[in-house]
């Protein structure tokens, strides 16, 4: 009787904490073959690799760190699109599961691979999330959540929309700021000219500077469901490079 093993390769690098998609290489990292599972029958068949996140390639995949459980993927329709679609994925023992896809909009130019300050574009990458705070009371976040009046927002936007009530409820994002601290705190790392205050908000109908907007209702799934105990990032950028 002829025994069938298969390997399976997991890709794994560290997180880009700071900086855009593109800095940092993956750097691949295999484990030893799956073992092989005995049948009812005695017969021995090799197990199935956990299931992947759909839409991710090799590259992006293992730029998620080992211990994250909970992604949220922003897949932009390309890039210099500012319409993208927002999907919370699970990890569990039999792989990610996804859960439902919400439009949303990204920065009005588009997407970049070392985004600046004032360029109107969002930052491809991989990033933790950390902070959560609003204009409104919690509602419920398992994120650290800072409450301000500094999360008012007046004025229109790109396309005219009213832009009160965008920052009632925001996730930051993990691109040159500080961890641990609130969204509205303006220190950062990689240098005033990188940009910042890099955000998940609620959507106002149309473009952003930078950040990612999805409805009220899906910003308050998000703080409700998202746990610093799961280590939850985002990855972000257009459908091609996402693919690679």
């Amino acid at each position: 009787m002829i025994h069938r093993r298969t390997a399976v390769a997991l890709l794994a690098s560290p997180l880009l904490l700071t900086g855009c998609g593109g800095g940092a290489e993956a750097t691949e990292r295999r484990t030893p073959p799956t073992p092989a599972a005995p049948t009812p029958s005695g017969r021995i068949e090799a197990q199935q690799a956990p299931q992947g996140i759909p839409g991710l390639g090799a590259a992006r995949s293992a730029a998620i760190p080992e211990r994250c459980e909970q992604a949220v993927v922003v897949t932009g329709r390309g890039k210099d699109s500012n319409r993208s679609t927002v999907v919370l994925h699970r990890r569990t023992a039999t792989g990610w599961q996804s859960g439902a896809a919400w439009p949303a909009h990204n920065a009005l130019r588009g997407w970049s691979p070392h985004h600046m300050g004032g360029d109107l574009r969002s930052p491809l990458g991989v990033y933790t999330l950390s902070d959560a705070g609003g204009l409104l009371p919690d509602p419920g976040s398992k994120l650290p959540y800072h409450r301000s009046r500094g999360f008012h927002l007046p004025g229109t936007g790109f396309e005219g929309e009213p832009l009160d009530g965008a920052f009632d409820y925001v996730i930051a994002i993990d691109y040159n700021r500080r961890p641990g601290t609130s969204p509205l705190d303006w220190t950062r790392p990689l240098g005033p000219s990188r940009g910042g205050g890099v955000w998940l908000h609620v959507d106002h109908g149309g473009p952003t500077h930078g950040c990612v907007s999805v409805a009220r209702a899906h910003m308050k799934d998000l703080l409700r469901t998202l746990d610093p105990a799961r280590h939850p990032v985002v990855v972000m950028g257009y459908a091609d490079w996402l693919a690679r």
